[in-house]
């Protein structure tokens, strides 16, 4: 008997939690809404450094009386622009400097006397047809201040890095309802202080206090909904919560299209998610969690709960869910419960996930398809800005593109397996790196083709290693495992940036890491044991024995296992 038993008798997916499931899912969107923010938050538009008291501008052949009429096709590989002020003076203007002409005779755009050469003196002129607002044209984050601009993304993903590693710990001590309820509050009260954050310094802080939260909510969120779903539908439960955060991109698209004034975009993004806040708080704790802590008499009053909204007639009591050493005494540990203290819980730690060598190789693998999924996922990404077109029209496919993976991905894993899903799904996407390096550059389409191709096998990677994680490691350790994880995919989110930097090397070294990088990873996973149909673990005894063959002694004891892991399987394998 173990906890899984409950879904057997109260349902896999029945009306209280699928009620639970829809509202934590709703706040994952939060997520993806606060991951993509600064997409145009941080955008910078065409600008030029600028002079008072412009009466006439030159580019090129073109003629007219302000900047703002040239910003839109202004590019200083064509040459500067050439104005004239109401004092008569002539100046050359690019991004970062201007030039004073020295006794000009006519105006004109050619000119070959004496200039005077300066930096710009923060009095820029910004493009404001696309972007009407945006931190960089608020504080002037051009020019010596671009790394200013630049560094808003790697500061918000050391946020997340942190967040993952530190709520993850929380969850398993405090519990997951407690960090779901502080992070979702904390998501909806900084994100709409960013808004009105005033300086740049503090606007960096507030980001990445966001960062932290959204990403312990993410990280806490899974393992929740994973511990409240049944086997049969677990792999649907976790892929959907991804599903969640792509159409969290989608909405920072929409929103950015119809909203240009940065401050204003980041207030409607902070509280499209804010009904959330009023239900949070009647979440229950997880059984997984409640029967690790001991705390028998909660479970028990947890399980009534689920049997009476689901509208089941049941008979299970938690002492039947207790491991066989405890059966016999079970009734009496519900009863001593409350007259007796509880025994100190055992201090776990980071290392607990390197108990042996058994779980330190797997632990190494798993954190490596966590950063090789973000790496891939951010350099595809990023890389997408060379199709042109619409800027909004391209986030938003990026967001929908991940949709059908994460489907494909769900068929995958529960008819072949969680293995052989994510080991063929990063074969395909350093097989697609590499082609992208034969391509002729003339044939776009073709680049473009494996491009999406890529994305759409990491991002099937991506979405199930949150769950392939739940399931390899026990409920003890289970959140600072998918936390610590998901630190390392925060690692590849950092690299991720300077790696595409990498292309003014070689255009194709970027594709070229992730390629070898995937493909080395993809083997490495297929020494990974499969889960397809087992229980979730408990100790970590439970855990390390996954993929081990079953003992000779206990032979009649392995049989029936594995007539029953056979049934299990069958029935996960039903639509």
């Amino acid at each position: 008997m173990t906890v899984e038993r409950i879904f057997d008798e109260l349902g896999h997916f029945k009306r209280f939690q699928a009620c639970l499931y829809f509202a934590a899912v709703f706040q994952a969107t939060a997520c993806g809404i606060h991951y993509l923010a600064s997409v145009f938050l941080v955008e910078t538009p065409n600008f030029v450094c600028g002079v008072p008291n412009i009466t006439n501008v030159l580019y090129g052949n073109l003629t007219g009386s302000s900047l703002e009429e040239f910003l839109p096709s202004f590019n200083t590989k064509n040459g500067p622009m050439v104005v004239r002020t109401t004092d008569g003076e002539q100046w050359e203007l690019s991004r970062c400097r201007v030039a004073l002409r020295i006794n000009p005779i006519d105006f004109t755009y050619d000119f070959d006397g004496n200039k005077t050469v300066r930096a710009c003196d923060k009095n820029f002129a910004y493009d404001r047809s696309e972007i009407q607002q945006s931190i960089v044209t608020d504080w002037d984050l051009v020019c010596e201040k671009e790394w200013l601009a630049k560094l808003c993304q790697p500061t918000f993903m050391l946020g997340v890095l942190i967040g993952a590693l530190l709520f993850g710990d929380l969850a398993d001590r405090v519990g997951r309802v407690k960090i779901l309820m502080f992070t979702s509050l904390c998501q909806f009260g900084l994100g709409v202080a960013v808004a009105f954050s005033g300086n740049y310094y503090f606007f960096v802080v507030l980001r990445f206090l966001l960062a932290m939260v959204s990403s312990g909510y993410l990280v806490v969120v899974f393992v929740y909904v994973t511990e409240f779903t049944g086997i049969k539908v677990r792999t649907w439960t976790s892929m959907h919560v991804h599903a969640a955060f792509a159409v969290g991109i989608m909405v920072v698209a929409l929103t950015g299209y119809l909203v240009r004034v940065w401050w204003i975009y980041q207030i409607i993004l902070s509280t499209c998610t804010s009904p959330f806040l009023f239900f949070c708080w009647k979440f229950p704790e997880t059984p997984f969690y409640l029967m690790a802590k001991g705390r028998h008499k909660d479970a028990q009053n947890l399980l009534d709960k689920i049997a009476q909204f689901n509208g089941i007639d049941y008979r299970l009591k938690v002492e039947e869910l207790l491991e066989s050493e405890d059966k016999e005494n079970g009734t009496a540990l519900l009863a001593e419960e409350a007259e007796q203290p509880s025994q100190p819980e055992k201090k776990l730690s980071i290392l607990d996930l390197f108990g042996s060598w058994r779980m330190a190789g797997r632990t190494c693998t798993v954190w490596a398809i966590w950063f090789i999924g973000s790496l891939g996922y951010y350099v595809f990404s990023l890389g997408s800005v060379n199709l042109g077109g619409n800027q909004y029209i391209n986030l938003f496919l990026v967001g929908a593109v991940e949709l059908p993976s994460y489907l494909v991905g769900c068929f995958a894993m529960d008819r072949i397996g969680r293995k052989k899903t994510c080991a063929p799904a990063l074969l395909l996407a350093g097989v697609a790196c590499m082609l992208i390096i034969v391509v002729p550059p003339d044939i776009e389409v073709l680049a473009i083709a494996l491009s999406m191709t890529g994305k759409f096998a990491i991002a099937i990677a991506f979405g199930l290693i949150y769950l392939y994680t739940c399931e390899l490691y026990p409920t003890i350790i289970r959140s600072l495992a998918v936390g610590s994880g998901s630190m390392m995919c925060r690692v590849g989110s950092v690299v991720a940036p300077f790696c595409v930097y990498l292309a003014d090397v070689w255009v194709y070294l970027p594709q070229l890491i992730v390629g070898i990088l995937a493909f080395i990873i993809g083997v490495l996973t297929l020494m990974l044991p499969e889960t397809l149909g087992k229980p979730l673990t408990t100790t970590l005894e439970e855990a390390e024995a996954l993929g081990r063959e079953p003992s000779k002694k206990n032979s009649a004891l392995g049989n029936k296992d594995a007539e029953d892991g056979l049934e299990m399987n069958q029935n996960e394998a039903k639509p």
